[in-house]
């Protein structure tokens, strides 16, 4: 009986029930938006981000990249590396290929999300390579975070002192 009020208060609401196999724990203000099942499990799109099959939440910031091609959904995941006086550093990790037996609404949601985390994106060709520098929302903080994720094989440290430089300006100019 409750199962079958879920179900309902999912279909109501226009938000999508958890999945038996769903083996993360939601916050307590966590809204579900679409769900698809892969081979190694569920695939759960929240509006803080992607849980994976293993249980694992990757917030929306996150995600560098996201593309759906063929009924396979391959993301890159990035993780934080350091800070370059307020700017946060990334390094993104291997893609991952999520062959998804079925997508429902999913790919949508997850190109969506990532889209609207970012405000702005600009690239920058340094001397020892060049970086991406993204302006995003990032969930439960206030305001705007500046990302600076290195092209591969770019100076990192010469990425982080232009990074430190930028967070500096964009801070002056909030101030005025």
């Amino acid at each position: 009986m409750i199962a079958w009020l879920r179900r309902l208060a999912a279909r109501l609401s226009g938000t999508a029930e958890l999945p038996a196999d769903f083996t993360g724990e939601l916050a307590a203000d966590e809204h579900v938006l679409a769900v698809a099942k892969t081979a190694e499990g569920s695939l759960v799109a929240t509006h803080l981000g992607l849980w994976l099959p293993e249980g694992r939440r990757v917030g929306w910031h996150l995600l560098s990249k996201a593309t759906w091609k063929d009924g396979v959904l391959t993301v890159i995941e990035a993780e934080e590396s350091g800070d370059a006086g307020g700017a946060v550093l990334l390094r993104d990790q291997p893609g991952r290929r999520l062959q998804l037996t079925e997508p429902r609404r999913l790919p949508d949601v997850v190109h969506e999300r990532v889209n609207q985390s970012i405000r702005s994106r600009h690239h920058r060709d340094l001397p020892g390579g060049g970086a991406w520098f993204v302006q995003r929302k990032v969930p439960g903080r206030d305001g705007i975070v500046l990302q600076v994720r290195p092209d591969q094989g770019a100076d990192e440290a010469a990425v982080a002192e232009f990074a430190a430089t930028v967070a500096e300006q964009l801070h002056r100019a909030k101030e005025r």
